[in-house]
């Protein structure tokens, strides 16, 4: 199975459509399934993709399945419980490519390297803009060789691979990317609502901000000139996923015994405004939760 062509994908949402979208227009021959099936549909009628009836049903005759899921728990129930793992073959790869707990991705790992498949960990920076135009940066880690057979995949669907190490270490770094981005937006909305009190305007220091801090992935480039000022609120990664990530981060410091201060209060923070605004609400509304506090508007 050193040739990888035929690909299973589970997850076509905001994330994993235009993902896959990549793959079908690479010319892999594609098989999607996701728990919506009018989203399936409309995908398949679009790349000319198949679509299956079942998530067990993904895997067979597949070489490699991709799933872009919420959390790990769903990768583990599509896998051990619904049943793709009896139908993927030894040899095929299954990978990960949404952000999970890296001890469940190496449980994961454990577990699947009894049949025979290998599991990569493989989750993605850049959001939906950056899916549409194959310009994702990819971490990913596992077996040397089968992060090579999987280069293909990759790189129809981003600009760069980051290569992490032994299995769950780019779930680790995804973590920690994802627990910077959280925390710098934190710090700019607190910092602009701060500047509001002394009545500067919210426009003039956004763009300020943005040449001081420039940055592709800065909030102020990415989420506050787009989706806070416009009140678009249209990231795509809803308010509970970030704090889900958070919460890894946190964890993941905790079990290694480092101290994580800004870490703590940013998950209560991010907790917080998910009790407050709504865990589904777009993860760009936590400003809400300082506007309100402070009796300011930007």
């Amino acid at each position: 199975m050193d040739n990888i062509r035929n690909i299973g994908f589970i997850g076509i949402g905001n994330m994993g459509a235009p993902m896959a979208g990549q793959l079908a227009r690479k010319g892999f021959s594609l098989t999607v399934y996701d728990t919506h099936a009018t989203t399936a549909n409309a995908f398949a009628q679009e790349h000319g993709a198949r679509v299956a009836r079942s998530a067990a049903e993904v895997g067979i005759g597949a070489d490699a399945v991709i799933f872009m899921l919420p959390s790990d728990q769903v990768v583990r129930q599509v896998l051990f419980t619904d049943g793709l793992a009896t139908q993927l073959a030894p040899g095929s790869i299954a990978i990960d490519m949404g952000t999970s707990a890296p001890a469940v991705t190496r449980s994961i790992s454990a577990e699947l390297a009894t049949l025979g498949i290998g599991y990569l960990d493989a989750p993605v920076m850049g959001g939906v803009v950056f899916a549409k135009d194959a310009s994702l940066d990819i971490m990913v880690s596992g077996d040397d060789a089968s992060i090579e057979r999987c280069r293909p995949l990759f790189d129809a669907m981003g600009r760069k691979l980051w290569p992490c190490g032994d299995i769950g270490s780019a779930h680790v770094l995804k973590a920690m990317t994802n627990y910077i981005n959280a925390c710098a937006l934190i710090n700019t909305l607190e910092a602009m609502t701060i500047g509001r009190k002394f009545g500067l305007d919210s426009k003039v220091m956004a763009e300020a901000i943005d040449v001081m801090c420039n940055g592709r992935q800065h909030p102020v480039v990415k989420k506050i000139i787009p989706h806070v000022l416009t009140h678009k609120f249209g990231t795509g990664m809803a308010m509970q996923l970030i704090a889900k990530d958070v919460k890894i981060a946190v964890d993941s410091a905790h079990s290694v015994g480092a101290a994580v201060p800004l870490g703590e209060a940013t998950e209560k923070l991010w907790r917080a405004a998910c009790e407050q605004i709504g865990g589904s609400r777009d993860h760009s509304e936590i400003v809400k939760y300082w506007e309100t506090a402070s009796g300011v508007q930007l």
